[in-house]
């Protein structure tokens, strides 16, 4: 049982370090694909207005490929990665704390090891998602789409790391429960000891 425990954390404290070698790659290769679109993209507007196939609703839908910095700057695109990191590291804590207290059963810990692998699925997928929301040539949106897809991406994060702390707190408590009842149990079987 403690060894299932053990290899869990391992996944997940694994799991952290893949994500942010992930977050790091896409930062690079974010970055080399920016320098390549800004001169792939004045190359071809620069050989498509000397054969005279400028468009202006080519040029309106490009735009909304591009991403604004109004976009990429918004606060909430780091809220929505420290609430990751936050997810990732409570998940941590939390399964340490199951591990540690031998009071759970084997069921039990299943059930508290898929709630913790569900959490970090789908935060992976807001992560997902908002990469595709703030990189160029991904989606085509408006400043203001980007900006509300961002805002609800948070909203879910937001709910993802109060139910965590919740569950967190609930399963706390729970230990504590078990711990006290069980030195009940011991205070009580000690105390019929002396009697006899």
């Amino acid at each position: 049982m403690p060894f299932t425990g053990k290899a869990q954390s391992a996944e997940i404290q694994q799991l952290i370090l893949n994500i942010e070698k992930l977050s790091q790659f896409k930062k690079i290769l974010s970055d080399m694909k920016k320098g390549y679109d800004i001169l792939s993209g004045g190359y071809k507007a620069v050989k498509d207005m000397s054969e005279g196939n400028f468009s202006l609703h080519k040029t309106f839908l490009d735009a909304l490929m591009q991403v604004s910095p109004v976009v990429k700057n918004y606060k909430r695109v780091g809220d929505i990665i420290d609430y990751q990191f936050t997810l990732m590291r409570e998940s941590r804590k939390g399964i340490d704390l199951i591990i540690k207290n031998e009071k759970f059963s084997r069921q039990e810990i299943q059930y508290f090891e898929k709630v913790y692998s569900n959490l970090s699925r789908e935060s992976l997928r807001n992560l997902d998602e908002l990469t595709s929301i703030v990189a160029a040539d991904k989606l085509r949106m408006s400043d203001d789409e980007r900006l509300a897809a961002i805002d609800k991406i948070y909203e879910d994060m937001q709910q993802k790391v109060l139910f965590l702390n919740d569950f967190n707190g609930s399963t706390s408590l729970l230990a504590l429960q078990r711990s006290k009842e069980a030195n009940d149990v011991n205070a009580i079987r000690n105390s019929y000891r002396f009697k006899n």
